[in-house]
C-alpha cells in the first residue's frame, strides 16, 4: 500500500471539519512547499544534483530549517539509492513520508491532564505572539468539552493584558481572575489557584507577562509563580506551554531556544499558521528542540486552535496529490488481485 493510500485512510477516522481546518489553515504553505516541489519534479524530470539543490532551496525558503533540510537531502539520497528511484515524481510519497517522521518524533503531543484535581497550564512566550487569544481559545475548546475552567491574569504589565482576557472570558464564558495592573503576579496566581479550588474547577489557565529584553527579571518572577502554584497544587504546574507565532519564521525558533532554556518549558504553540507561507518552520522547531508541538493555530476563529497531528498536517500539505492517489491505488489492487 502506498504512503499517501496509507495517510488517507488514517485520516478517514478523523473528523472531517478538523481535516478542514488544517487543509484551510496551511494553505499558503501548500503553495509555497509543495506546489513548488510538484513544478520541480514536473519540470526536472530526472533525480540530479540541480534537482537536489533546488529542492534545498525550496525547503529551506519554506523554513523547514538548513540543518534539518541537509539531514532530510541526505536521507532523500539514500532512499532513492536504495529503492533505485530514478522518476523525480516518484521521490514525492517519500518526501512526505520523511517529513512524517520528522514531525511525530517520540514525544507525547497530547496535554498532560491531571487525572486527580485541577490541571494547571502555564503560558509562556514575548508579546505579541497570540498568547491571550491562544488562553482564550484553549478555555472554550475545554469549555466545549464539559470542563469548568478559570483563567488567570497574571501578564499584570502590559497595558490592556487584563482586559483582552477578560474579552476573552466573555466570549468563552469563562471566568477571569485578576488584579489591578501592575500588581504581583504571583499574588494574582495565589487568588487564582483558591478560586479554582473554591469552585471545582478542573482546568486553571495561566497568563503570564511576555518581556524577553529583561530576561534574569522575567525567569525570577516565573520561579516566583511555580513556588506559589506548587504550594498549593505540588504537582502543578501539569505544562509550561511556550506561545510562537509562526510567521516569524526563524526567530520563533531563536525566541525558543532563548525562552525555553530555563523556564520549564514542557511544550509549544505556533499560532497563525494560516498567515504564513513557511510552516514548514514547524519541522524545524521539531527538530533542532526536544519539545512537542501541543496546539496550533489555524486561523482566527475561536475553534481554530487544534491538537497538533503530524498526519493532519502532512496531509494538508500534499492534499492535492492524496486525492489523486485512489484511482491509483485501486487500479494496483485490481491487477493484484
Amino acid at each position: 500500500m502506498s504512503f499517501f493510500k496509507k495517510l488517507r485512510d488514517s485520516i478517514a477516522s478523523k473528523t472531517e471539519s478538523v481535516t478542514k481546518q488544517f487543509k484551510d489553515g496551511l494553505e499558503k504553505t501548500r503553495k509555497g512547499l509543495v506546489e513548488k516541489v510538484s513544478d520541480l519534479v514536473i519540470r526536472r524530470k530526472k533525480i540530479d544534483e540541480e534537482f537536489y539543490e533546488e529542492l534545498e532551496e525550496i525547503l529551506i525558503g519554506a523554513d523547514v530549517g538548513v540543518n534539518t533540510v541537509m539531514k532530510l537531502i541526505e536521507d532523500l539520497r539514500d532512499e532513492v539509492k536504495k529503492r533505485k528511484i530514478e522518476d523525480a515524481a516518484e521521490l514525492q510519497p517519500v518526501l512526505s513520508e520523511k517529513l512524517t517522521d520528522l514531525l511525530r518524533g517520540e514525544q507525547n503531543n497530547e496535554l498532560k491532564m491531571n487525572p486527580d484535581g485541577i490541571t494547571v497550564i502555564l503560558f509562556v512566550g514575548v508579546n505579541g505572539v497570540g498568547k491571550t487569544t491562544t488562553i482564550g481559545k484553549l478555555a472554550h475548546r475545554f469549555k466545549q468539552q464539559g470542563k469548568k475552567v478559570i483563567m488567570a491574569a497574571g501578564d499584570t504589565f502590559r497595558a490592556g493584558a487584563i482586559e483582552q482576557l477578560e474579552v476573552w472570558g466573555q466570549r468563552a464564558g469563562v471566568e477571569v481572575i485578576k488584579q489591578q495592573s501592575g500588581s504581583d503576579p504571583a499574588a494574582v496566581m495565589y487568588d487564582a489557584v483558591q478560586a479554582a479550588k473554591q469552585r471545582g474547577a478542573d482546568v486553571l489557565l495561566c497568563d503570564t507577562a511576555g518581556r524577553l529584553q529583561n530576561k534574569s527579571n522575567l525567569m525570577d518572577e516565573l520561579n516566583k509563580i511555580y513556588r506559589v502554584i506548587q504550594r498549593e497544587i505540588p504537582e502543578a504546574p501539569h505544562e509550561v506551554l511556550m506561545v510562537l507565532d509562526a510567521t516569524t519564521g526563524q526567530n520563533a525558533l531563536n525566541q525558543a531556544k532563548l525562552f525555553g532554556e530555563k523556564s520549564g518549558v514542557t511544550g509549544l504553540v505556533l499560532t497563525k499558521l494560516d498567515g504564513t507561507a513557511k510552516g514548514g518552520i514547524v519541522v524545524a522547531i521539531r527538530q533542532e528542540l526536544d519539545l512537542p508541538v501541543k496546539l496550533v493555530g489555524l486561523g482566527e476563529k475561536i475553534d481554530d486552535l487544534q491538537p497538533f497531528d503530524s498526519e493532519q498536517f502532512v496531509h494538508a500539505l500534499f492534499a492535492g496529490l492524496i486525492q489523486e492517489q485512489p484511482e491509483q491505488s485501486t487500479e494496483e489492487e485490481e491487477s493484484n488481485s
